[in-house]
């Protein structure tokens, strides 16, 4: 009950996540946002763990553990920030909806879980078809846009890759020691990285930039991050991956109703195309285990 309590508490949180890092970034820049976000949460993090009387772990697998949390804190969600500055919140989402493909086939190389089967290529074409279709769209906003698909696709495969590589270390730390570790590498790495490419506070911010920097970071970096690492800890990274699956369209709806976000017919097309292809990577995945449990099964009763 518990993990799928957690399941649907982080479902919500990455459909409203994309809206509220582009409000966040809208003036005070994107660098500022990402930055001022991770230093509220890493404050969150620090007070959550002095009243739950946790303590940081330094064996070697728990600090590997923090390196590959840090590659998702920091790569993963500077790109993310970068790219929203070009393109529709509700994007974001989508492009992330490619991320139990790329987690399937990193979890195929790093972790030997799978083979790869005829119908999952087709997924994946189905999926890449989608993505085509979704670049045609951002011609019509512009070259921008395009760097800023790219720059998701780059955060999705960062984020993939870090969820391989804790599952492969598999250090059994709890979630919060998990986020506090990565978070304490990630932040000095966001405050180089502001201080030297832009490193001027902010003329003005607005209540729009302060409530959504105050959400990103005491919800969904402090509770939304350790829900996250918490379900990674007890499922499969792809199992984990596939909540994207149910984000894209809700991000879509909530950008286009709270921020006047195109919804146009070739965005919903791509849209369905990658949902289409994670719907049947789900299948296809769920056949694939079964077909030999249950000839293991018969196997098992005709020797009886």
């Amino acid at each position: 009950m518990r993990i799928l309590l957690a399941y649907i508490f982080v479902v919500l949180l990455w459909a409203t996540t994309p809206l509220a890092i582009k409000w966040s970034g809208e003036g005070p820049g994107f660098l500022f946002a990402v930055t001022s976000r991770m230093a509220v949460g890493w404050i969150c993090i620090l007070v959550t763990l002095t009243v739950l009387q946790q303590s940081f772990v330094w064996t070697r697998k728990a600090c590997l553990t923090y390196v590959a949390v840090a590659v998702q804190i920091y790569g993963s969600m500077i790109a993310v920030y970068w790219s929203a500055q070009f393109i529709p919140s509700g994007w974001i989402s989508v492009i992330f909806g490619l991320a139990p493909l790329m987690t399937a086939l990193l979890a195929l190389i790093l972790l030997k879980e799978r083979h790869l089967s005829f119908s999952k290529l087709c997924a994946y074409t189905l999926g890449v078809s989608g993505l085509y279709v979704m670049f045609g769209s951002a011609l019509n906003l512009g070259d921008h846009a395009i760097l800023g698909i790219a720059g998701v696709l780059i955060a999705t495969f960062l984020q993939c890759i870090g969820a391989v590589w804790i599952k492969q270390i598999n250090a059994g730390l709890p979630a919060m020691i998990q986020v506090g570790g990565g978070l304490g590498l990630a932040l000095p790495a966001y405050l180089i990285t502001w201080s030297v490419v832009d490193g001027q506070w902010p003329d003005k911010l607005t209540t729009v930039n302060l409530s959504a920097i105050a959400y990103l970071g005491v919800i969904a970096t402090t509770i939304g991050f350790s829900l996250y690492y918490y379900l990674l800890t007890h499922l499969s990274p792809v199992r984990v991956a596939l909540i994207s699956l149910m984000t894209p369209i809700m991000s879509l709806m909530l950008g286009h109703v709270a921020n006047y976000e195109p919804l146009t017919r070739q965005i919903m097309i791509g849209t369905s195309l990658i949902l289409a292809a994670l719907v049947m990577h789900e299948v296809f995945d769920r056949i694939d285990y079964a077909l030999p449990v249950r000839k293991s099964n018969r196997n098992t009763k005709s020797s009886q």
